[in-house]
């Protein structure tokens, strides 16, 4: 998909639409973090400290779960 930048004041935009919000699974109020890897712009939702901790409790039992299996394959 190709978007142009739009001039805001000093500042330049990106605007987001509607279909493309959806497709990343983002609200307009979501916070997002920008960051660039050279000529690329990465945009990515912030992760609440909620959504890690939740996160890291499911590792952590799946890893109860599984650690035999875990163990064979890793022979």
């Amino acid at each position: 998909m190709i978007k142009n930048l739009t001039r805001t004041g000093n500042s330049v935009a990106l605007v987001l639409d509607k279909q493309l919000l959806e497709a990343a699974n983002l609200d307009p109020d979501d916070e997002v973090e920008v960051s660039t890897n050279g000529r690329v712009i990465v945009i990515a939702p912030v992760r609440t400290k909620r959504e890690v901790e939740k996160f890291e409790r499911a590792q952590e039992l799946m890893h109860a779960k599984f650690a035999g299996a875990f163990r064979r394959l890793a022979k």
